[in-house]
């Protein structure tokens, strides 16, 4: 008796992962057919990065944050900026459409996340290699922290493509006290690899998708037409998934490094950060940031949340501006 509950159990089991891997490989091709790729693809050293580029000018690279991709730009901060600048939005590495950092593991039961100066060097390389010089780097969230990390690499690495300015938004700039909580921990764990990011991937509703949507934007609420834009799905892909929650559990002492680097930076740096921002607190980053580099200059928004450049294009345009004007174009 105790055989056969075990080998039903042990059926029921690979019955459910099969299920699961078919589920998730399912909705991961609904995925890539409803949001394709919008932009180009460049080579780079052991794999290729999704970009789009619009508009003459001043160059100017936007990052998007975690969990995103480029068309977090697309959908309206782009369109206002190419009358006077070149501007490339690129996918992060792992997200979007551009593959993960060389070198990195992928595997289910792997926890390692792209290191942010890793995904710098990543995209610097092909950034260089579609002719971009001196770009005003503009980072959201997670983002923030690449700018950032773009810019250290600059200190190391005399290079057409070192930034000639950061533009911070809601970035993650500064170690946080405490850990990221139970979502991130599991998730960014061995186990979660293996077994709850399928899971997620195959039966994650697509209410819950649009309220973390709604969550990121609080106070505010999202604009008509994000939602179905944005292509929230792409990160739903179990690799992109995987990716996503690896880069932001291992991302702390990564920031420890590069921060220690701020007062070494002598560049522009505009930073426009809400005051109401939960997800990345004004308190643990923008407002210690500003403590350390030297060289920059922090815009509150009172009320905002950890969206300004959809919720506040006109205060991101703007911030964007200051820097271009301090770094002379």
């Amino acid at each position: 008796m105790a055989r056969k509950t075990l080998t039903f159990t042990a059926a029921t089991l690979g019955l459910g992962a099969i299920l699961t891997t078919f589920s998730a490989g399912y909705r991961t091709a609904k995925a890539e057919e409803a949001f394709p790729p919008i932009g180009e693809f460049v080579d780079v050293t052991g794999g290729r990065v999704h970009y789009v580029q619009e508009g003459s000018g001043p160059h100017v690279i936007l990052l998007h944050g975690a969990g995103g991709n480029l068309r977090e730009f697309t959908f309206d901060l782009m369109d206002r900026l190419t009358d006077r600048y070149t501007v490339t939005a690129f996918d992060r590495p792992g997200l979007g459409y551009t593959d993960r950092v060389p070198g990195i593991a992928t595997g289910a039961l792997a926890t390692e996340g792209d290191p942010p100066r890793a995904q710098a060097r990543m995209l610097r390389e092909a950034a260089s290699m579609i002719g971009i010089e001196s770009p005003i780097v503009v980072g959201h969230s997670m983002g923030g922290i690449i700018s950032y990390a773009w810019a250290v690499e600059g200190l190391d690495e005399d290079s057409l493509v070192n930034a000639a300015a950061i533009v911070s938004l809601a970035g993650v700039t500064m170690p946080w006290p405490g850990d990221l909580g139970n979502y991130y921990t599991v998730n960014g764990s061995a186990f979660g690899g293996a077994v709850t990011i399928p899971l997620i991937s195959a039966l994650a509703p697509e209410s819950r998708v649009r309220a973390g949507i709604e969550d990121i934007f609080a106070p505010q609420s999202s604009p008509e037409g994000y939602a179905e834009y944005i292509g929230a799905p792409l990160t739903l892909r179990v690799d992109s998934f995987r990716a996503n929650v690896r880069q932001v559990n291992t991302l702390r002492p990564k920031v420890v490094e590069i921060s220690a680097r701020y007062p070494e930076l002598t560049l522009p740096i505009e930073i426009l950060h809400g005051t109401a921002d939960t997800t990345v607190p004004i308190h643990v980053h923008a407002e210690e940031v500003i403590k350390v580099a030297p060289t920059a200059r922090l815009t509150r928004l009172d009320g905002i949340g950890h969206m300004p450049q959809q919720t506040n294009p006109v205060e991101t345009v703007a911030a964007i501006n200051r820097a271009a004007e301090r770094a002379g174009f």
